[in-house]
């Protein structure tokens, strides 16, 4: 009887039931395309074991983006932190039209220029500034409607200035990560992906989508 090669990769030998996909695929595509390619369910033991028993690999990893992220939410108060979270989000979610690969070095000019649009809307001037990329500057209206529908009617100075102070800080950590990498790096939009994922797995209503309060 010949050997059932795995689906997704083609190559390597099937030898793990995958109850998502209802057939056997290999251990590597196991391990790198849960749940992220492959919808998990919960009653998954290969899930259930990797939870337990991680490997060191996604330790370290896992060490890694909060140390990143304790540093981009240093000294912010609670709403800040909730916006934060909220544009990190989105960046992670985001989809273009044309389903187009941001990278980012997107994310740096989305969140640089959006935020100086916010800085001179709380000085009372209205002027939209816009990255030079197309990429970007769509990534940069779905950021500004997206916190603009969080805000629940609360827009004004206080949001203009918090959501300014948070973009900043995102763009301060995708620049970063783009001058350690190189070019075309989707370093730090991977890292939104892993903190965006590991939340969607903790939370007991995923389809419920919370609001901000903005005063």
């Amino acid at each position: 009887m010949s050997a059932v090669i795995c689906p997704l990769c083609r190559q390597r030998k099937a030898r793990r039931a995958c109850p998502a996909l209802n057939h056997p695929i290999c251990a590597i595509c196991c391990g790198t395309k849960r749940l992220v390619e492959i919808r998990c369910p919960t009653n998954c033991p290969y899930l259930a074991t990797a939870r337990e028993h991680p490997p060191a690999a996604v330790v370290r990893q896992q060490r890694q983006d909060v140390g990143l992220l304790v540093e981009s939410l240093r000294d912010l108060n609670a709403r800040q932190s909730q916006l934060f979270f909220l544009a990190a989000s989105l960046i992670a979610r985001y989809r273009s039209s044309d389903l187009e690969s941001i990278v980012d070095d997107d994310v740096v000019q989305a969140a640089g220029t959006l935020a100086a649009t916010f800085e001179t809307a709380a000085r009372g001037v209205i002027y939209e500034h816009r990255p030079a990329s197309v990429p970007a500057a769509r990534l940069a209206a779905a950021l500004k409607a997206g916190l603009a529908e969080a805000a629940a009617g609360g827009a004004g100075s206080p949001f203009e200035r918090d959501a300014a102070v948070i973009l900043r800080r995102i763009e301060q950590a995708a620049r970063r990560m783009v001058e350690a990498g190189q070019a075309g790096s989707r370093a730090f939009i991977g890292l939104l992906e892993r903190v965006v994922q590991r939340s969607d797995e903790s939370a007991p209503e995923p389809d419920s989508e919370p609001r901000l309060i903005v005063p």
